[in-house]
């Protein structure tokens, strides 16, 4: 016997590598004509594995420091070989690491893929999809530039307004009453050790979950097949699911590159916390429709600030949406109309509303 084979059966006999090996050969994944979507999920995680390996190289340079914060990202897009190159890749991965987790998002709640007994698979992927939104709100201000400084200040403002704890967490968040050193330094906390942790104990129960229930098949697709039996088809995840879903992060590397290389991510100035804030500030594109919103309310309603209604409207739709596996209940007709319904006009609501920014600035 091998010395290689003795060391796979030592390894084998205490990490039970052979039950792995029978589970993944054994494994398959239904094929439909909405099969696609089921790569989003696998890009999301790719997107991520980016910004972990992409943002440990910045940390080997990066200062948290608002003396030192600016200068640490200007000499790592200038002096550091490939330098700027890591940061575009890092920030353009933390786009599309967003888009992907809203589109997967929307295609799990269209294809039905919550109902039971997913509940908590969609729970983890929603409180998911909370920690990628918070990496990008956390990460935006630590180049410490003017639009992130002010865009920042804007953020935790409205994040005030929240009725009895809203100003518990404004100094939550800012470590003060103002956007300060020591915002940064807590901004930084957040995103290099606090939601990596939380995300990575996420990502590790999501994926758990999935591969505990499956792939789920659409309503649809389901009654197709108890009608027609000999319809139903499935492939092995390994390795032919899993080929595919590697020519999916070719395509998100292949894009992912072509921006960072083509449109390299700006630095901007040095913020600066005694002068005005510049015209037109706002946050990044996936706030951008609450913003927008928060705009049109008028600034009383009856007894009520406007605004303040406004952020407490969305935090009940948002409650809405992530228990949404609940109030389903696998209803069917006017109630399964209804719901769709909703997520229609969610979704053209957040569409509409995002452009109508932009060509509204």
């Amino acid at each position: 016997m091998g010395v290689l084979h003795r060391v796979k059966n030592w390894l084998d006999e205490r990490f039970g590598w052979h039950e792995i090996r029978a589970f993944i050969e054994h494994k398959t994944v239904p094929v439909h004509r909405y099969s696609y979507w089921y790569f989003l999920g696998g890009m999301t995680l790719f997107l991520f594995i980016i910004q972990v390996i992409t943002g440990i190289l910045l940390l080997l340079y990066y200062r948290p420091s608002t003396s030192e914060a600016y200068e640490s990202v200007q000499y790592i897009m200038t002096q550091v070989p490939f330098g700027w190159l890591v940061r575009s890749i890092h920030s353009w991965s933390a786009n599309l690491m967003i888009f992907t987790a809203v589109v997967h998002m929307f295609s799990v709640f269209f294809l039905k893929s919550y109902r039971k007994p997913r509940e908590l698979t969609w729970l983890s992927g929603m409180l998911l999809l909370f920690i990628v939104l918070g990496f990008g709100f956390s990460g935006y201000l630590l180049p410490w530039n003017t639009l992130s400084f002010f865009a920042t200040k804007v953020g935790t403002d409205i994040a005030g307004q929240m009725p009895v704890v809203g100003k518990w967490i404004l100094v939550f968040l800012r470590g003060g009453e103002d956007v300060s050193g020591a915002t940064l330094t807590r901004f930084f906390g957040f995103h290099v050790a606090v939601l990596p942790g939380i995300a990575t104990t996420l990502i590790a129960l999501h994926v758990l979950l999935v591969q505990r229930f499956g792939m789920s098949v659409p309503p649809s697709i389901e009654a197709e097949w108890e009608a027609r039996p000999t319809e139903r088809r499935e492939i092995r995840f390994f390795p032919n699911f899993l080929l595919r879903e590697l020519m999916a992060w070719y395509v998100a590397l292949a894009i992912l590159g072509g921006l960072a290389a083509l449109k390299p991510w700006e630095l901007g100035m040095k913020a600066d916390a005694f002068a005005a804030a510049p015209p037109g500030i706002r946050p990044e594109w996936y706030f951008m429709f609450m913003f927008e919103t928060l705009k049109f309310i008028p600034a009383k309603i009856a007894w009520f600030e406007g605004e303040l209604l406004g952020i407490l409207g969305f935090g009940a739709a948002f409650l809405a949406w992530t228990l949404v596996p609940f109030f389903d209940g696998g209803r069917r007709g006017r109630a399964q109309k209804l719901i769709t319904g909703a997520g229609v006009f969610a979704l053209a609501y957040i569409v509409v509303m995002t452009v109508y920014a932009y060509i509204a600035k």
